[in-house]
């Protein structure tokens, strides 16, 4: 008898533990105020003025949702506003991972938005993977991404061979007087230097170009002479050029002084920012450039987007729309999951398009765990990044650099 009088009082105590589970759980549902976001970036350290334009983007749609009332999740039955948790990753990888371990651990983020560069992202989407959060990634190289098959991110990001073919299609479409004649190739010796001139290489076959000179810049260098002095003699007319923007702007200006004219120039990674214009001034007219986006492109919010940065900065800017277009997806992710869940989001990521984005239309590949967007071409123009290519019907036209004498 006391056998079964001890298995009933251990049955009502289950019970009351069990209601007491659900009712604790109710709770703490009901006492959830905030959707945490953090992301690991550098805004400390060599890296850090490219990351300017992407922290503004950030909390330009976390301001934006916010005035909404949040992010409304179906686990809580209401609307939550977003809190967005910067960590400095101080420009250093290992500093990164440290960032984004301590936005799980202590800030006990519900998700977390792109840090910048391959250098970064891969790591800090190991963590994530270390600790089975949901990382949305951007600004990393697919191929070196891929290669690690994580199991909890996404990456949203340019196609390396189609990023590589667009020097080649705006040369198709320039008239045959201004397209250059002998062209050089210059990539600086980091990971995304190497990978880039792998792949122009290959483009530049594909489309029938060939290079008269194929050297490496030097990262950091204070005299580029002798290698613009090579140009000179070999009459290389124009150029390739993948380097930060303090090396494009050294390598310019020591041009200009060796007299050496070209009718084509394109940079990659250095020659989009302002400062690289602001620095040289006239001597930038006609440079063209890589870049993520343009308040000219015909998607929603973009216009708006772009005049609402101008006017804070007095500039404008190829790259914010891609960082407010990663939160657009993350936050109607999280809607359609409805819930927090790490798992739940990303599947929402992968299953999901994302209508109207200030990138356009987006839908991930399940297969990939990626979604694309078109590198573009920019040309440098009275102060202005016009967009080059693909060309906007009605738009600019690209043109050959004029000679320093002639400026």
């Amino acid at each position: 008898m006391k056998l079964k009088s001890d298995f009933t009082k251990f049955g009502f105590y289950l019970l009351i533990l069990a209601l007491l589970t659900l009712a604790t759980g109710s709770v703490w549902a009901a006492d959830k105020t905030e959707i945490r976001i953090g992301t690991p970036l550098p805004v400390t350290g060599i890296l850090a003025g490219g990351t300017l334009e992407q922290k503004w983007a950030y909390e330009q749609a976390v301001a934006d949702i916010n005035k909404e009332g949040g992010i409304y999740v179906k686990q809580y039955d209401k609307k939550l506003p977003v809190k967005l948790i910067i960590a400095d990753a101080e420009s250093d990888p290992g500093k990164a991972v440290a960032a984004t371990e301590r936005l799980i651990k202590v800030d006990k983020v519900d998700a977390i938005l792109s840090g910048f560069t391959t250098n970064h992202v891969i790591p800090t989407c190991m963590t994530a993977d270390k600790y089975k959060k949901y990382y949305h990634a951007t600004t990393c190289l697919i191929p070196p991404w891929a290669e690690q098959k994580f199991k909890w991110s996404t990456l949203f990001f340019f196609d390396i061979m189609q990023a590589a073919s667009v020097p080649y299609e705006v040369l198709n479409i320039m008239p045959d007087t201004d397209r250059p004649k002998k062209l050089a190739i210059l990539m600086e010796d980091t990971i995304d230097g190497r990978a880039f001139g792998g792949a122009f290489k290959a483009q530049a076959e594909k489309y029938g170009y060939k290079f008269a000179v194929d050297e490496p810049l030097a990262v950091g260098a204070k005299d580029y002479s002798s290698q613009i002095l090579k140009l000179k003699t070999k009459k290389i007319d124009g150029i390739l050029i993948f380097g930060a923007d303090g090396d494009c702007v050294t390598f310019v200006r020591q041009m200009k002084e060796a007299g050496l004219n070209v009718k084509y120039f394109h940079g990659y990674k250095g020659t989009w920012a302002h400062e690289f214009y602001n620095a040289l001034g006239p001597d930038a007219e006609g440079v063209l450039m890589d870049g993520f986006w343009s308040e000219d492109l015909p998607y929603p919010g973009a216009k708006e987007l772009g005049t609402r940065y101008a006017k804070e900065f007095g500039k404008h800017s190829v790259s914010i729309g891609l960082y407010y277009a990663l939160c657009q997806i993350l936050w109607e992710a999280i809607e359609k999951a409805g819930a927090l869940d790490s798992a739940k989001i990303k599947e929402a990521v992968l299953t999901h398009e994302f209508k109207g984005t200030v990138l356009g239309d987006v839908k991930y590949n399940k297969e990939t765990n990626t979604a694309i967007h078109l590198l573009r071409a920019f040309q440098w123009h009275e102060g202005y990044q016009e967009v080059a290519f693909p060309a906007l019907e009605g738009g600019w036209k690209v043109q050959a650099i004029q000679p320093w004498n002639k400026r």
